[in-house]
Parts: C-alpha cells; sequence; structure tokens
C-alpha cells in the first residue's frame, strides 16, 4: 500500500514546473512524503497545549509570557535539530515603548483639575512639559485656511490657546479635524493648545489604567512636535474665562463675534510621564540549502496573541498557536530530511514573529533589518490560523483560505495547487478577491514580504466566534485538519526549496 501511494505522488507531482525527469520527481516527492508524515496531531498537539497554556499568559508582545514561549520554542527547534538562523542566534530583538502617565494636573488660579476626570490628552501625541502662565488666550474655533483664520492678526507664539471644538456656522466640517486645528496651531508657534469639548464630561466613565498608558509602540510612531493638546470640561473652560458656568459658552455666536482675546489667569499645566524599553523578539531558524542555499523559502507565523486582559486569559490557541505549533512541525520535519541525506536544495528559514496583534510590527522590523537578503528571498508561506473551522464551512469542512497566492507570481498558484493534488482540501479562494470587505490580505505577516514585491501565500481557516475571545482554546482545535492544512504548507515549500527555477516575479498586485 505504502508503494502504491508514493507512485500516486509521483504522478501528481509530475507536471512541467520544474526540471527533474518523471523517476527523479516520482523518488523526491515520495521522500516528501516520508517526512511529511512527521506533521501529525500527535506531533502538533503537544506543541500547542503549551503555547496556548496558562503558564504562558496569552503571549502578549513585550510580556513575560511572550519571552517564555520565545524560549519553548527555541528548545524545540533545537531539539528538532533546526540551526538558529538570526546571525549566529535564535531571536532578532527590536525596540518597543510604553508610555505611562506620572502626574496628570491643570491648575487654575488655586483650583486643581485632574486628567481623566476633567481634562484629557492623548499620551503617545503629547510629550512632557511643566507650564506657568498668567495668560490664556482664545482663538476661537482654531481653524486657520486661505479664506478663513482664526490666527490672523493674533500672536500666539509661545503662548497658551484656547479654542472651541467644532466648526462655526457655515464653514466645511473638515475644518474642524483635530489634525488640522492641530497643525494650525503648531504653525503660529502655539505652546499648548485646550480645546472646549462638550463630550469632556464623560472622561472620567473610561478605564482609568488604559487611559494612563499608551499601549505598545515602535519607535518614530509618537509625535515629532508639539503643541500638546488638552480636552477640558465647559467647567473648566468657565474658571479659565472667569464666567459663571454656562452651556452657551460652546452655541456659535451671531457673526462669529469672540470673547476678549486675551485673558489674564494664572495657569499651571503639568504632565509628567515616563517611556519604558521593552525588546521582544523574532525567532529565526534555519535549515541550509545544498546547491541553492543562498536563495531562502520564508515559512513564517506569529507567535503572540492578546495577553491576560482585566485578569482574563486570551489563550489563543487558534491565533495563532496553530501557525506557530504547524511552523515548528514543518521545521522539524526539514530538519529531519537534511539529517538523513535529503535535505533542500535552498536553504529553509522557519520565522515567528512577535508583534503581530499589535501591528505587524515584528514582521515589519525584519523587512527593514533583515537577515537574509530580500533579493534572495523567493517566497515567504504565512500561516496565521489554521485549527479551526469557520460559520461558512461548518457542513464541508475539509477546506482552506488561500490568499495571496496569485497577486506576484503566475507560478505560485500552480505549485500550490500541486501540492494539494496529495492533502485534497478544497481552496476557498474566497478572501483572495482585491474587493475583499475584511482585506485579509493586509492583515497578517505574510503582506511586510509582499510589500517587497516576494510572492506569498496566507494560509486562513477564518474568523469564528472565539476569534480575539477568551474561548479560543486548545479543546476546540480540530487537530487532524490543523496537521494536514500543515502538511499542504509542507508539500508547497518543498516544491519551492528543491525546483530548478527561481519562481518568477512577473505580476504586479500587491
Amino acid at each position: 500500500m505504502k508503494s502504491i501511494r508514493v507512485a500516486v505522488i509521483g504522478l501528481l507531482f509530475c507536471i512541467p514546473l520544474s526540471c527533474f525527469a518523471q523517476q527523479e520527481r516520482s523518488t523526491v516527492t515520495g521522500i516528501a512524503g516520508k517526512y511529511a508524515a512527521m506533521i501529525n496531531p500527535g506531533t502538533i498537539r503537544p506543541l500547542l497545549e503549551v503555547l496556548a497554556s496558562p503558564q504562558m499568559e496569552g503571549r502578549e508582545t513585550a510580556t513575560r509570557g511572550q519571552a517564555k514561549a520565545a524560549s519553548f520554542i527555541i528548545t524545540q527547534l533545537q531539539q528538532a535539530g533546526v540551526q538558529p538562523g538570526a546571525a549566529g542566534g535564535w531571536e532578532q530583538f527590536y525596540e518597543m515603548y510604553e508610555d505611562t502617565l506620572i502626574k496628570g494636573e491643570i491648575r487654575i488660579r488655586d483650583k486643581e483639575y485632574h486628567f481623566g476626570e476633567d481634562f484629557i490628552t492623548d499620551l503617545l501625541e503629547s510629550r512632557s512639559e511643566s507650564i506657568h502662565t498668567n495668560q490664556i488666550t482664545f482663538a476661537g474655533y482654531g481653524i486657520s485656511t486661505a479664506s478663513f483664520n482664526d490666527y490672523a492678526n493674533l500672536d500666539v507664539r509661545g503662548k497658551v490657546v484656547l479654542i472651541r471644538e467644532g466648526v462655526p456656522g457655515g464653514l466645511p466640517r473638515d475644518y474642524g479635524i483635530t489634525y488640522n486645528k492641530l497643525a494650525a496651531a503648531r504653525a503660529a508657534g502655539v505652546r499648548a493648545l485646550l480645546v472646549i469639548s462638550p463630550h469632556a464630561r464623560n472622561y472620567r466613565l473610561l478605564n482609568r489604567n488604559k487611559l494612563r498608558h499608551t499601549g505598545i509602540y515602535m519607535p518614530g510612531a509618537s509625535a515629532a512636535e508639539g503643541p500638546n493638546l488638552y480636552y477640558i470640561t465647559p467647567a473648566m473652560a468657565a474658571d479659565l474665562l472667569g464666567k459663571a458656568y454656562n452651556d452657551s459658552l460652546l452655541d456659535t455666536q451671531k457673526g462669529h463675534l469672540r470673547m476678549p482675546v486675551h485673558v489674564s489667569v494664572p495657569v499651571q499645566i503639568t504632565l509628567d510621564k515616563k517611556s519604558n524599553v521593552y525588546k521582544p523578539s523574532n525567532i529565526l531558524g534555519i535549515v541550509e540549502g545544498s546547491d541553492k542555499k543562498d536563495e531562502y523559502v520564508f515559512v513564517t507565523a506569529h507567535y503572540d496573541h492578546l495577553g491576560v486582559q482585566d485578569s482574563v486569559l486570551y489563550p489563543g490557541a487558534d491565533d495563532d498557536g496553530s501557525g506557530t505549533s504547524a511552523v515548528m512541525a514543518i521545521a522539524a520535519a526539514f530538519a529531519k530530511a537534511r539529517q538523513e541525506g535529503h535535505g533542500p536544495r535552498r536553504s529553509m528559514v522557519f520565522m515567528l514573529v512577535s508583534g503581530e496583534e499589535k501591528g505587524l510590527l515584528g514582521s515589519g522590523y525584519y523587512i527593514n533589518h533583515p537577515i537574509y537578503p530580500l533579493t534572495q528571498t523567493v517566497v515567504d508561506l504565512n500561516i496565521d490560523m489554521i485549527g479551526r473551522i469557520d460559520p461558512a464551512h461548518e457542513r464541508d469542512t475539509n477546506y482552506i483560505y488561500i490568499i495571496g497566492d496569485d497577486k506576484l507570481s503566475s507560478e505560485l498558484r500552480p505549485i500550490n495547487e500541486m501540492a494539494n493534488g496529495i492533502t485534497r482540501f478544497k481552496l476557498d479562494y474566497k478572501y483572495n478577491d482585491p474587493g475583499d470587505p475584511e482585506d485579509f490580505y493586509r492583515r497578517s505577516d505574510h503582506y511586510k514580504f509582499a510589500e517587497q514585491n516576494i510572492p506569498v501565500i496566507f494560509y486562513f481557516n477564518g474568523t469564528h466566534a472565539d476569534y480575539h475571545q477568551p474561548g479560543d482554546t486548545v479543546e476546540k482545535i480540530e487537530f487532524a485538519l490543523l496537521a494536514r492544512r500543515a502538511q499542504l504548507v509542507y508539500y508547497t515549500a518543498w516544491e519551492m526549496a528543491n525546483r530548478e527555477e527561481r519562481l518568477k516575479v512577473d505580476r504586479p498586485e500587491k
């Protein structure tokens, strides 16, 4: 029975995509089948049970849980015989930051107003500052355009300026966009901008802890220059202007008549924040090729998830523990093949990235700091969620979504379909449509490679009720399905690594 299966596999692969003769192709494919058998529920399940366990704390990027997951992955790759792939090490570290508010206070005369109760500012876009002034300048709506300019004949350089939210009657609503008002204040040399907001009373209803942290970001994501912008309550504005509290302060006045421009009042603004520096990592392992070892086939997945939120664990078994465990199993299969004299012609790079849930940060960092030349990178096969069944396929579970396979190369889809002659899935191209409203093509790590004209395939099972929820647990994983989907990636990678000709890049879509 085994020899018959090998012969069938040989016929399935014997199409003119490679320069191997028929007898050689049958032999090579039979070898591939031998190591594909290593990718099975029995090898994948133990990996995923650890990755999605409470001890990994949800694997959020730049946390202890992510570091634990990295250590576990590296140990497994080492034991499988994969070699370190990050310039002699296993990890490519990159810096990320998180800002935390230490103190946020605005004092008007002798009265204190507090961050998160009476005013708010975007911590990421703001910088620490301490301002003492005895004068506030009122500048209407803070609009500056060719046809309407609140700053005309008004010297606000180095001053604290108070403006209203929105636009006066008769002006386009776009004039009221915060970005435009901030740009106008910046151009006028404003030191700090106070914006009267009728919604500011609701700040105290927001999550106080989240307000005081920026979340993790990459260098360069924060504001390049001031001024800081503070949204304040109408009550604060009334205090600044020395008037009794009155909602009519926010009404548009006929003819856009303004209140007195300069108001003498002692004001002290204090914003003090600190930045914490974190160093998460991408993990790279390599199985070196033979005669074409200076060309690289990447197999990727992200190993981060959402961590622990409000004391609730988000295990991320499918997203993307399934992809991570699949990459580890595929890497072990290629390493075993090489140990037994059947290594790939091209080098296989297995990269597990962090920061995907934060905005493709890890893969983006790799592309900007590549360890292997991007010009010599042949393809990226990216696995992100392959362990579950989405609602659209509950009655026909033998499927996998294929995304991006025809965007940059006319050869990649036929190769993947050829590999599927063994795994026998229904390849669903629904999300490959350029008009896909979900835009999945741009939502996982492969897209960073595609932006560099490197052909990609994104293997995906679709979303489900437990997507980004605490219910994304191991017991809901379809392990037989996961293993077969991983085998499809493996067979495609095997062909990519061993074919004579490098994959053509002959299509323009990104």
